[in-house]
């Protein structure tokens, strides 16, 4: 008992001395923070020395708010405040207690040679900082001000830098502003390496910038490493239109697969397609709504339960146009196509009655949200994720057609109708649950569209041509060429685009398409059969 009386006073004392310690720093601070309001410039230069000679960690954030302009003091010298942003509230800028009857304040004013020392001292404070992440971020300002005055600092900071990351970003500020200074041609050959080894535009920006001013002996070496960098940005410009053409190819791919399902089954051209994967987007928007009103923390899977509820939706929807209305118009092609024409311009206007026709914003959850470089590449998380997600749905599709009795009976009917009929398949309802799995595939392409368009009626108008075109190349009901297509297409168009722009681009694309088909009418992977022979 005498024991843990003993641990307990102990304890008290080591709280009471913390308290105590963090007392005195305060008001050891606070004489120095009220000197910023008296005196002219030079007086508010010394303060400003002083603050950061103390040492404390308050001080690069007032230092801030001096710059700022949001400090005020009386007229005569006195208590330091901070505005809060509302009229006549102040606040202290130490503890932040709002303080009550301030009093007549005027702003402490900064001249631009003032806000030079605040930012230089600013920048010693964080690139000697503990915290890592104020130093790669003071080291990155430096990068980009390359301010000679601050090379001092630099070495000083460099000498005690342990962090690789922090260390090189220090390394490329260093080198830049020995070029802006009177260094020796060795000093100037070494930064001018260190720079062009990081690589990128903006090694290539400031080794192009130097090149005017750089003296005779350091030229040939800057053109060589400018001509390095432009070889080295050349190939991943060609690696990054292909991670466009990618992301291109794994979106036509979810919007065209389920058109490959129902075109190559039934040989229906299925104009409302487009409205299915609209459906599908729409369905995300209410049930991200639905998800955030009532289970707040859960908003950020609302994505993950919009994928079967939109499969489930759109497939419904298609099930009833099939049975409602293209059953009765098989083997009349056109008026197929004008009746699905027609059903779709039905659907952009009743979601117009429903929605508005204002664009609706749906969320990226937050592990779909930004983005991060491999090498010179910049790929974002909601590009990748549909990738994954495209694939994952091809090869779900795929199992389906190969491993399960309703894809043995889809084949048979898209190779054969009749003898698949004679064999006992009720073909009309392969039909119709097949236009159903096609429409439910497009409803989760417009699930994943939703991440990287705008969610309008005029959503799925955007990739109906497109998909058509990915389904032909590739070769009527063929998965597989569904997929080569989906890709090809893609990457065909983000290596047009630079040098054609979109519109010329696509015109280019449908004319290829149109040749090829000329040598192989059945695209590239067509289908065998009796009733596809004849």
């Amino acid at each position: 008992m005498y024991r843990a009386i003993q641990i307990v006073l102990v304890a008290l004392c080591l709280v009471l001395s913390i308290a105590a310690t963090g007392a005195r720093a305060q008001q050891s601070i606070q004489p120095l923070v009220d000197a910023l309001g008296t005196g002219g410039f030079p007086e508010r230069e010394a303060a400003i020395k002083a603050l950061v000679a103390s040492g404390d960690p308050k001080v690069s954030t007032i230092l801030q708010q001096l710059s700022d302009g949001l400090l005020f003091a009386p007229k005569s010298g006195g208590r330091v405040l901070l505005s809060t942003g509302s009229d006549d509230t102040y606040a202290d800028p130490l503890t932040g207690d709002i303080v009550t009857e301030p009093g007549q304040l005027t702003k402490i004013r900064v001249n631009n040679a003032l806000r030079g020392v605040i930012s230089a001292l600013t920048s010693q404070l964080t690139l000697l900082s503990p915290d890592r992440s104020a130093r790669l971020a003071a080291a990155q300002g430096l990068l980009r001000d390359a301010d000679p005055e601050n090379l001092a600092l630099l070495n000083e900071a460099l000498a005690a830098e342990k962090d690789l990351t922090v260390k090189a970003t220090m390394e490329a500020a260093r080198a830049v502003i020995l070029l802006k200074t009177d260094a020796s041609l060795e000093d100037k050959t070494a930064a001018i390496d260190t720079i062009a080894n990081r690589g990128g535009r903006d090694a290539l920006t400031t080794l192009t910038a130097a090149m005017e001013n750089a003296p005779d002996d350091l030229k040939p070496v800057i053109g060589r490493h400018i001509d390095g960098i432009n070889r080295s940005l050349a190939a991943w410009d060609v690696a990054q239109n292909i991670s466009y053409g990618i992301s291109l190819g794994s979106v036509l791919l979810l919007a065209a697969i389920g058109l490959a399902i129902t075109f190559g089954v039934m040989g229906v051209i299925n104009m409302a397609h487009g409205e299915m994967v609209m459906l599908g987007a729409y369905t995300t928007y209410v049930v991200q709504g639905a998800v955030s009103a009532s289970f707040p923390a859960f908003g950020d899977y609302s994505l993950i339960l919009a994928v079967p509820a939109a499969f489930l939706f759109t497939g419904l929807v298609g099930f009833v146009i099939e049975r409602s209305v293209i059953r009765f118009l098989y083997g009349r092609p056109l008026e197929t196509l004008l009746a699905t024409w027609g059903i779709s311009l039905i659907l952009q206007q009743a979601i117009r009655s429903v929605f508005g026709p204002t664009n609706r914003e749906v969320g990226n959850p937050t592990w779909m949200s930004g983005a991060f470089e491999v090498g010179g590449l910049t790929l974002t998380w909601n590009r990748l994720w549909i990738v994954v997600f495209s694939l994952t749905v091809f090869f779900a599709l795929l199992g389906l057609l190969k491993r399960t009795p309703f894809g043995l009976q889809m084949r048979a009917v898209t190779q054969n109708r009749r003898m698949a009929s004679s064999m006992g398949i009720r073909t009309p309802w392969v039909d119709a649950f097949t236009f159903a799995l096609g429409s439910g595939v497009a409803g989760m392409a417009g699930v994943a569209l939703s991440q990287i368009d705008n969610v309008s009626p005029n959503l799925g108008q955007s990739y109906i041509i497109d998909s058509f075109m990915v389904v032909v190349f590739g070769g009527v009901g063929n998965l597989w060429g569904t997929l080569v297509g989906a890709f090809s297409l893609g990457i065909l168009n983000k290596f047009l685009e630079p040098y054609a722009g979109a519109v010329l681009g696509k015109i280019l694309v449908l004319v290829l398409i149109i040749l090829f088909i000329q040598k192989r009418p059945r695209g590239l992977f067509a289908l065998k059969g009796r009733a596809v022979e004849a």
